[in-house]
């Protein structure tokens, strides 16, 4: 999802168009402010302009509000309306290097259980950015099967199998002691009732399911009934509900020399709840991606970022993926990242 509000505010000459685009590209690769005499070398390839001639149009951009004067140079830098024209309407389509293709498809489609911890590690490495992965929402999760492992007499672990790489694991334990004589005919009998089923469906209505059957009476059985809200809980309780990725890239960055910025990002990655939040107020799909520039974002701590956000699918639930990271960040480059993780994590 992109914002094309601005862009079909603003209407820019081809000229106007070719030379924000130089500025807001060139920010972007060196982390300085570009100015005329620059752009009349770097543009010379496409067309013949004088610095006289560039200066007037950068006037005309920065009336505009798509550039400003950086504060210690005459040269110009993006605004927070330059760049979402920029993204809007400007860049084009960069795509990534087999190597890159490569890298974030082997290390996803892999059988470990945390794979998306692997994810985080992937996206902070390849855009030197905070990266964000929020489970799923399992609500939708559909359950294979379950196994019970006895422990001691009053003591079990429940394997619950879900329709994801995911795997469940509960300790269960009572005040009284269990007989576990057939246990494996009482485990079948419960797959009978719950494979298929998803956790919201168990939650609401398991106690019902089981009463239809022999076991019902059962004290295993009963336990089972008494632990519905830990057994198929929709929400991921294993740990956090969120990975948060690539500090140490992010304060590499030019952008973040000072102390004061440093401790900027510090206080974000400290502030998890309020990237949770961020996340979860923007809807995204695994076949698009929202972005948000400064102000746009809602929030004053991250006015000096930017934040792409996109969506992911396992099975039935859905998960998002996101970077947080500063302004005149690539994202041409991140948003193509962003799409084929999220394709490959569906997957």
């Amino acid at each position: 999802m992109i914002n094309n509000t601005i862009s079909h505010q603003t209407n820019l000459t081809e000229r106007e168009k070719n030379i924000l685009r130089s500025i807001v590209y060139s920010y972007i690769l060196n982390a300085s402010p570009v100015g005329s005499r620059y752009l009349s070398k770097t543009l010379s390839e496409e067309v013949t302009l004088s610095p006289a001639t560039i200066r007037n149009v950068m006037s005309d951009l920065q009336d505009k509000e798509l550039i400003r004067h950086a504060h210690i140079s005459s040269g110009r830098i993006p605004t927070d309306k330059g760049y979402r024209f920029y993204v809007d309407s400007l860049m084009k389509d960069e795509l990534l290097s087999k190597k890159e293709i490569s890298t974030i498809t082997q290390s996803i489609l892999t059988e470990k259980i945390d794979f998306l911890k692997d994810v985080s590690s992937i996206l902070s490495t390849l855009s030197n950015c905070l990266s964000v992965v929020k489970f799923p929402y399992l609500v939708d999760i559909v359950v294979q099967k379950v196994e019970v492992i006895q422990l001691t007499s009053t003591r079990i672990v429940v394997v619950l199998a879900l329709e994801s790489p995911y795997v469940r694991t509960l300790t269960l334990e009572t005040d009284t002691e269990i007989s576990f004589d057939n246990l494996q005919n009482l485990t079948s009998i419960i797959n009978e009732k719950i494979s298929g089923k998803t956790l919201s469906f168990l939650r609401n209505h398991f106690s019902s399911i089981i009463t239809e059957t022999s076991i019902n009476h059962h004290p295993l059985v009963r336990l089972f009934v008494d632990s519905i809200d830990s057994l198929f809980e929709v929400y991921r309780t294993n740990d956090s509900n969120i990975i948060i990725s690539g500090a140490n890239k992010l304060v590499d960055l030019p952008d973040f020399e000072t102390i004061t910025s440093v401790k900027g990002v510090i206080e974000l990655i400290e502030n998890e709840d309020i990237i949770v939040h961020l996340v979860d107020s923007i809807e995204g799909s695994d076949q698009d991606s929202t972005v948000l520039i400064g102000s746009e974002i809602g929030n004053e701590r991250l006015e000096d970022y930017a934040m792409l956000v996109s969506s992911y699918t396992v099975g039935k639930a859905q998960g998002s993926i996101g970077l947080i990271g500063p302004k005149r960040m690539n994202y041409s480059k991140l948003l193509s990242i962003l799409k084929l993780v999220s394709q490959t994590i569906s997957k």
